[in-house]
């Protein structure tokens, strides 16, 4: 029986590449008892003309089998997961398989644990956990890389197909709640779909805008006997993702580009999605338009180029955001208009054409008009558009920008980040201060990965990120937790890179517990806890917006004990407080290479994190560090 996924009504999706509407005549719907809804996007295909040429025999397995199989087809090398009931079966076959597999404390961990390896291999991550709670588990992982389109195949177990509708133990409407915070979804009702589906999902995670697909296997499903075989190819009526931009477009966009006199490369994630960076630079350098990088797309273009301005946004630094604010065209490339950017939509950038390249057509004029839209990958758009910039003459064709690049070093040298760091008794120790040294005293090519809040801020502001995929965070969703699993999977992507997450105090109290993780599965990386003893981005906006109300932010910076909490999960752990000792611990750490260090950095729990673009505010309204004068605006 076909059912559709949803338990109630069907939300619009917000992404036109793919949505669960693309397969309208394979959706049917039924109700149950109960007013139940489950799905199932097709009916059973005849499998015959799918066969690996030259299997003349059938080779029988288990849907379990299949699944594992199907993995390992894909070339899958390690999954991250938690056994329980539903997904026992298919948990059997992992024993005999080439696959690694991560046991994880946390069904959280496990996703974000593949979104960090996607972040730094490019290549799908996948989870693997069984139904009920470790299906709701994962959704915030789902969630967040959605936002940030992140590749990542997640495998649920689910209740026997009998029992589906029935309230029966663990049993949840696993499609249903996933399908808003997924690019698609299979509630598999049929042991022979399985290498099709398994085709499809990576098929789909990993082409257009990357996105998390999600497989969810009912237990008899797991158990039945089916045909194996291996799709030659994928049959998606209903996806194509355009990747080649309109001729006609780029060549306007070239135009447009020789008329500027205050240009400004906006890049987003979406140059590091399609492997752009090169693309990115020779267009840069081409045509001396200055580039700034969005927190999703630190390192796609080096930190220590002559035309690098930085990260823009609600802390970003004065320059690129103001910038922005007085360019005369804005090229932007596989960025979204996110309101930490824009700040107040309506006064935002106001005199400055458009040219907006996405592979996503839904992300075209969804906040702001475009003059030029071009939907296509963008490596191929700017290495088209590279082409046309010579066809027009090249660098000799641009225009005179000597006022705009002298209006720009101007800002960049009256505006610079700022923080004083006292080495008197006493002084407090500057989180700047532990990032900075942070960075001069780790490889070049050094994975950071950040939680979320001030540290995080901070890490973006002060780190040099002069290569991609470097730089691991959790932009669109923001969410606490992310770096401690994140690191892990990171590491476990790139075993030879050395990794280290920097976290606050509430953050890593989400998730510390996947350091038992990577404790016993010998995945040595290295945590900085920026500890301040509060929640310090909610302190912040609490001080300069709630008069100094600080409600229910205070955590301590004793409890609990985070060098003892290390040591009891096998990690080696360390405080540092004062200033003079921030490198030693450093140093030390960098030795350690067979087990995860955690350092507890003591700072200053009234640092702010500046410049400042308060939420719902003009990017004209940018507020300074105070010691820039006039009260900090």
């Amino acid at each position: 029986m076909r059912h559709c996924a949803h338990r109630a009504r069907h939300h619009p999706h917000p992404r036109s590449h793919l949505t669960h509407a693309a397969f309208p005549a394979a959706c049917v719907t039924t109700s149950q008892p109960g007013g139940r809804f489950r799905s199932r996007l097709r009916p059973p295909r005849d499998h015959s003309d799918q066969r690996t040429q030259g299997s003349a025999e059938t080779m029988k397995l288990t849907g379990a089998q299949a699944l594992i199989k199907s993995l390992e087809m894909e070339g899958v090398e390690v999954m991250f997961g938690l056994p329980g009931g539903a997904i026992l079966p298919v948990y059997d076959p992992i024993i005999d398989s080439t696959i690694r597999h991560v046991l994880v404390r946390h069904e959280q961990g496990a996703g974000h644990m593949a979104e960090g390896y996607a972040h730094v291999t490019g290549r799908p991550g996948v989870a693997i956990v069984t139904s009920g709670p470790a299906a709701t588990n994962i959704v915030t992982p789902l969630c967040d890389a959605y936002m940030d389109s992140i590749p990542m195949v997640v495998v649920t177990g689910q209740v026997p197909s009998t029992n589906i509708g029935s309230d029966a133990f663990q049993e949840c409407d696993t499609t249903g709640i996933t399908m808003s915070v997924t690019k698609h979804n299979w509630l598999v009702m049929d042991a022979q779909d399985i290498p099709r589906i398994v085709r499809e999902a990576f098929h789909i995670a990993t082409t257009g805008r990357p996105g998390p697909v999600l497989i969810d296997v009912p237990k008899d499903v797991s158990m039945q006997t089916m045909d194996w075989y291996w799709p030659e190819g994928v049959d998606l009526p209903g996806y194509k993702p355009t990747t080649i931009g309109h001729p006609r477009m780029i060549k306007e966009a070239a135009r447009l580009v020789g008329e500027s006199r205050r240009p400004v490369i906006y890049a987003g994630g979406g140059i590091l999605k399609a492997r752009a960076a090169e693309a990115l630079k020779a267009f840069a350098e081409l045509t001396g338009i200055p580039v700034v990088t969005t927190l999703m797309a630190r390192g796609a273009f080096p930190d220590r180029h002559p035309l690098c301005l930085g990260m823009p946004g609600m802390h970003g630094n004065y320059t690129a955001v103001t910038a922005m604010q007085r360019a005369d065209l804005l090229i932007a490339l596989g960025s979204r208009f996110d309101d930490r950017v824009t700040g107040k939509v309506s006064g935002f950038a106001p005199d400055a054409r458009i040219i907006h390249v996405d592979i996503d057509p839904a992300e075209l004029g969804k906040v702001r008009r475009p003059d030029v839209p071009i939907v296509g990958d963008c490596r191929r758009v700017v290495e088209e558009l590279v082409k046309a910039v010579e066809a027009l003459g090249g660098a000799a064709s641009q225009p005179d920008r000597t006022e705009w690049t002298t209006q720009l070093r101007q800002w960049q040298e009256q505006y610079p980040l700022h923080y004083e760091q006292s080495f008197d008794e006493g002084g407090a120790l500057k989180p700047q201060y532990v990032l900075e040294q942070l960075r001069d005293n780790t490889p070049d090519d050094c994975i950071v990965v950040s939680g979320v809040g001030q540290h995080q801020m901070w890490t973006s502001q002060y780190w040099k990120f002069d290569h991609p995929y470097t730089w691991v965070n959790s932009g669109g969703l923001g969410t606490m937790g992310f770096a401690v699993p994140a690191a892990i999977g990171a590491k476990v992507g790139m075993p030879d890179r050395m990794v280290w997450a920097v976290d606050g105090d509430g953050c890593f109290q989400m998730t510390a517990q996947e350091l038992v993780t990577a404790a016993a599965e010998r995945i040595p990386v290295k945590v900085a806890i920026l500890n301040n003893a509060y929640l310090g981005m909610v302190r912040q906006w609490q001080e300069m917006f709630y008069e100094e109300r600080y409600s229910e932010v205070y955590l301590s910076p004793d409890l609990p004990d985070y060098v003892k909490w290390a040591e009891a999960m096998g990690c080696v752990g360390l405080r540092v407080e004062h200033p003079e000792d921030v490198l030693p611990a450093i140093e030390k750490a960098n030795s350690i290479d067979d087990r995860p260090v955690v350092i507890d950095f003591r700072t200053d729990s009234s640092e702010k994190v500046y410049p400042m673009v308060a939420a719902g505010t003009s990017n004209d309204e940018i507020i300074v560090d105070p010691a820039h004068g006039e009260g900090g605006r």
